[in-house]
């Protein structure tokens, strides 16, 4: 087994400590990854408090990955020695199912459906402790088929959360037909927010953000946007009335979605990518049967689709605006807490190689 230093969240209350873990020797298809930076996902937050089901801790978090490669399996060939690489939100799943086949293995229907980075449960000869670690971790081993090359020069911190956050937007853009000239609506200036303005400009569609802060406006329009519609303004949501192809909606938590479906031309589609436990449609399918429009949900995207959206953006130079901080339990610690007020623009990343104390 391989060492790694981590920080792990010591129980449900999502504080960091610093302990070891162990990684599983390299395997003939495995990919061992030294990591240099680990982005800070909301969902990061969710699984290490349990709030999405009691997780068993000591738990190391963290899914938008990138490193450099320090080993490769006997019969690995997308990987040498000290190529960039990258680890997203999965490591795992069947390769045989319908879904798996179609390039789509985060919904797996194999006989565990796809594994999680982090927190997942898995064989103990795989994942030493019966469950998956992630990337707020020194090193990682990953089966060669989960893993995602990125050209050098995204070898930086601002190029991690694409692996989560990115494939997020690209993912659903694609799959349902946005193409340049669309109208594109994007619903929130966070983490997923920021990434959908970036990649649906460079997609070639004119984009307006929709936003309840008034502040945030130049900083929309900074980042390509052409329009910014502030929702609290009951006349600047009636002028948008009827005037986007599509609405990317990244809020997560409960709200009625009906302000912003209208603002979809008839038979619009809104993309939800936000989780929203109650109240999107208290009017029911009323809402969307009227005028043809479509209610899509998107979970992240495959790994054939990340290997292309990190293309794209390596030819867009496109990366995420994001603020460094250092692999200590108290600055994660604060990171996390000024994540869940929004306080942050617009990722958290976290400086692993540089700063993860090997000792602990």
């Amino acid at each position: 087994m391989i060492k790694a230093t981590c920080l792990a969240c010591k129980d449900g209350s999502g504080k960091m400590m610093c302990t070891t873990i162990n990684r599983r020797a390299v395997g003939p298809k495995d990919v061992h990854i030294k990591v240099s930076y680990s982005g800070i996902c909301h969902s990061d937050i969710h699984t290490g408090k349990g709030e999405w089901g009691k997780k068993q801790y000591p738990l190391c978090v963290g899914h938008e990955i990138l490193g450099i490669v320090v080993e490769v399996g006997s019969t690995v060939t997308k990987f040498k020695v000290g190529d960039t690489a990258g680890v997203g939100c999965m490591v795992d799943a069947c390769l045989e199912c319908e879904e798996c086949k179609e390039g789509d293995e985060q919904f797996c229907s194999g006989p565990r459906g796809f594994t999680g980075t982090y927190g997942s449960n898995g064989p103990e000869e795989l994942y030493p402790g019966g469950m998956t670690h992630g990337g707020y971790s020194s090193n990682i081993v990953v089966r060669e088929e989960f893993v995602i090359a990125l050209p050098q020069k995204m070898n930086v911190a601002a190029a991690a959360p694409l692996l989560c956050a990115g494939i997020t937007c690209y993912s659903p853009f694609v799959k349902h037909g946005l193409k340049a000239g669309m109208q594109l609506g994007v619903v929130g200036l966070g983490g997923l927010g920021h990434m959908a303005i970036k990649i649906g400009v460079a997609m070639g569609c004119v984009v307006t953000v929709i936003t309840t802060s008034p502040s945030k406006v130049e900083l929309a329009l900074g980042m390509g946007a052409s329009k910014v519609v502030v929702s609290t303004d009951e006349a600047q949501m009636k002028a948008a009335a009827k005037s986007l192809h599509f609405v990317y909606n990244s809020i997560a938590f409960d709200h009625d979605i009906q302000m912003y479906l209208d603002l979809l031309k008839n038979q619009g589609t809104m993309l939800l990518v936000g989780g929203v436990p109650k109240g999107a449609m208290p009017a029911g399918s009323f809402a969307l049967i009227g005028r043809g429009l479509r209610l899509c949900g998107s979970l992240i995207g495959g790994i054939r689709e990340t290997q292309e959206m990190v293309d794209f953006c390596a030819k867009h130079d496109i990366l995420c605006d994001i603020e460094l901080v250092p692999a200590t339990p108290e600055a994660v610690d604060v990171a996390w807490e000024r994540t869940i007020k929004s306080d942050v623009k617009f990722r958290f990343v976290i400086d692993t190689a540089a700063t993860l104390n090997p000792t602990v």
